[in-house]
């Protein structure tokens, strides 16, 4: 069971990661500061645009992105949605 952290996804204390989920310092960052919650709701967003922008993780160009993307999602910046993606709850 992680930690409690304070989300800065979620701006509220909550169950943190149990492992950092990226190698490197974004890894730590990630650890430090982001919960389980808004661990899951980036996971879906990730999801999306690999199956919309047909990425593949296990190229490094691809990788590159989604850690930047990843970044931006948690901690401020300019973060892409998948090509006509409406967010629940929400119309054009």
């Amino acid at each position: 069971m992680g930690e409690r952290v304070h989300c800065v996804k979620l701006n509220r204390e909550a169950e943190g990661l149990d492992f950092a989920p990226w190698p490197g310092a974004l890894g730590e960052r990630l650890l430090a500061s982001v919960s389980k919650e808004a661990w899951q709701e980036w996971m879906a967003h990730q999801t999306r645009l690999i199956n919309e922008q047909q990425l593949n993780p296990m190229e490094r160009s691809a990788r590159k992105y989604l850690a930047q993307q990843a970044e931006a999602w948690f901690f401020g910046g300019e973060v892409e949605q998948p090509e006509g993606f409406i967010a629940p709850g929400k119309q054009e």
